[in-house]
């Protein structure tokens, strides 16, 4: 993928197919990742007919290709250590505070635009400086890894204990069972 330009299609298996590059069309694939209702096979699925415009017609010998070929758009040829890392946010629960960050650094309000290409959002998300979410996810990092906290994020943390804890994800088969087990933890008769 060229990095001057922004892509609007890929080539899988020798055709041109044309993709869905809007910030929002991929925040939503994201999402799709992080939502534990779905098999993996599924949400690549999801993925895909996202991203894809026309992935119906897409033949499944394919389907591994259109798959490498969307990782790297999205993470917009950048390729990572291959090293595990904690996870320290969540597109869709850290929206609140990352939407302003991106505004601050284009500008603008990118919600009131009708169209904002991926590459041109991410780009903006990591020269995030200084701001609520960096500090957000500085805190979470250190915690990620078993560093001791400043004064400062300490009482930072106390103070904003809601959008620094992330959210564990459950199916609903999942809830029901802790739900279930806290009901019998606390005493409750009838479950």
């Amino acid at each position: 993928m060229e990095v001057w330009e922004l892509p609007t299609s890929i080539v899988v298996g020798g055709i041109k197919y044309d993709i869905r590059t809007d910030f929002r069309a991929i925040l939503d694939i994201l999402k799709t990742f992080n939502d534990p209702e779905f098999e993996n096979d599924e949400k690549w699925i999801v993925a895909l007919t996202i991203l894809y415009i026309d992935f119906d017609e897409m033949p499944p010998h394919d389907y591994e290709e259109a798959r490498e070929k969307a990782i790297e758009f999205i993470d917009m040829g950048i390729k990572d250590d291959g090293k595990k890392k904690p996870h320290t946010m969540d597109w869709e629960q850290d929206g609140a505070v990352i939407i302003p960050s991106v505004n601050r650094v284009l500008g603008r309000e990118i919600r009131a635009m009708q169209y904002l290409h991926w590459w041109t959002f991410l780009g903006a998300y990591m020269e995030i400086g200084e701001s609520l979410f960096s500090q957000i996810l500085n805190v979470r990092i250190k915690k990620a890894k078993g560093k001791k906290l400043d004064d400062w994020e300490r009482d930072f943390y106390k103070e904003n204990k809601n959008l620094i804890d992330l959210d564990v994800k459950y199916t609903e088969e999942e809830q029901a069972e802790r739900d279930r087990l806290n009901a019998l933890l606390n005493g409750q008769k009838g479950v």
